[in-house]
């Protein structure tokens, strides 16, 4: 997930460049979305953990 969220980060930053606002706008909103997924499941897998019963 954490792939998917630099890749984002890209187009948003290299549409920005050549001035598709738009699309950058867009592409860094899923960026920050699936950053902040990235950041819930990774907090719940350390609380979580590797318990055996």
């Amino acid at each position: 997930m954490l792939r998917w969220t630099v890749i984002f980060l890209i187009v948003a930053i290299v549409a920005a460049i050549f001035g598709f606002t738009g699309i950058a706008a867009g592409a860094s909103q899923i960026a920050k979305i699936l950053f902040f997924i990235f950041i819930v499941l990774f907090l719940l897998s350390l609380i979580r953990g590797n318990r055996s019963v």
